[in-house]
């Protein structure tokens, strides 16, 4: 799957994706490290990739809807440790193995993985 990586995560984490045979890229890789979430929202949503952030307002759906999105995905965990971001890195790849998370918001925390899709009126 076609993934971009916010600028919030550690860049290594990309690595991980793509040696999970994800095509993978950062905020930094493109040059648009400081971009707002909405030029954000909009670049990924135009390139058709995934955005994977520790960005909670991009689990706002009315202000950043997943619909028409490859998917939006948040990584929560207890602390940003590179540690901590790779367990919820790999479990976002598990996740990703079984599914698409286009149209939808997934939120991974350890070992689990919430998904919102949009219902019609959304």
């Amino acid at each position: 799957m076609r993934i971009k990586l916010d600028e919030n995560l550690d860049a290594r984490l990309a690595e991980v994706l793509k040696q999970a045979g994800h095509d993978t890229n950062t905020v930094q890789e493109q040059g648009v490290s400081g971009i707002g979430d909405e030029g954000l929202y909009e670049v990924c949503r135009v390139e058709g990739r995934i955005l994977v952030s520790l960005d909670l307002d991009f689990s706002n759906i009315i202000r950043f809807p997943p619909r028409g999105t490859s998917g939006l995905v948040v990584l929560r965990g207890p602390n940003q440790l590179f540690s901590t971001m790779r367990i919820l890195v790999g479990t976002l790849i598990d996740a990703l193995h079984r599914e698409s998370p286009a149209g939808s918001l997934w939120i991974v925390e350890p070992g689990r993985l919430r998904i919102h899709e949009e219902a019609e009126g959304e």
